[in-house]
């Protein structure tokens, strides 16, 4: 369990400090300090955060850059049908655990094997993230274009390592390696064409492809 809480803790580091490219990238687009903690404190999910900025700093509608952030957020119902049988919580920490599961809670928590890991894996990085990401926006905010681009710092791949890093002990099978590539493929290939936040799902879709094709067969004996 120790190892679990000591993995979410980095991750929650590195993620938290791509907070400030937000933040000042928010302001930057036109939303001010409170508009930019409200969408953060209440989407709290990183990639419909930047995706909703985008669309406004592009100088698109509100219904635009709510659809979008939505589409790409679409991703998260996926990760709470993961989680929730290996939470078992209910009442307001299943509310809680709701808001938190994100990409990082979701990695750290079902890389691990013993139950308890899991939930001490998932809990730490959700409530680590949620106020170092927060912190670091607000930062970021305040900041704003005094900081220059902070995309420049090369936070973002930070947090990207700190992921690929939860995900590689993962690919140890022949078959873990086939549905990460098929799904890094697809993904690469629907990025220039196709709306943000596709592009992740049909990267799920795959696993869930392959998944559903390389089943075992049920023994007839089983089915009686």
């Amino acid at each position: 369990m120790a190892a679990a809480v000591r993995q979410g803790l980095s991750v929650s580091v590195a993620t938290g400090l791509y907070g400030v490219s937000f933040g000042a990238l928010s302001v930057v687009a036109g939303l001010d300090v409170l508009q930019t903690m409200a969408l953060s404190l209440l989407l709290f999910s990183g990639g419909s955060q930047f995706a909703l900025v985008g669309v406004v700093a592009a100088g698109g509608s509100p219904v635009a850059a709510v659809a979008t952030a939505s589409l790409l957020g679409v991703r998260n119902t996926l990760y709470g049908a993961v989680v929730s049988p290996l939470l078992q919580v209910r009442g307001w920490r299943r509310a809680l655990a709701a808001h938190l599961t994100i990409d990082e809670s979701t990695a750290v928590g079902v890389a691990q094997r013993d139950p308890a890991a899991v939930r001490a894996g998932f809990w730490t990085t959700g409530i680590g993230v949620f106020a170092l990401w927060n912190a670091f926006v607000l930062l970021g905010a305040l900041a704003g274009d005094r900081l220059g681009d902070p995309r420049a710092w090369g936070l973002d791949a930070a947090a990207a390592a700190a992921f690929l890093a939860l995900v590689w002990p993962r690919l140890a099978t022949r078959r873990a390696r086939v549905v990460a590539a098929l799904a890094v493929v697809v993904s690469a290939a629907l990025v220039p064409v196709v709306p943000a936040g596709l592009p992740v799902l049909a990267a799920a879709a795959v696993a869930i492809v392959v998944g559903l094709v390389s089943r075992p067969a049920v023994p007839e004996e089983a089915t009686r």
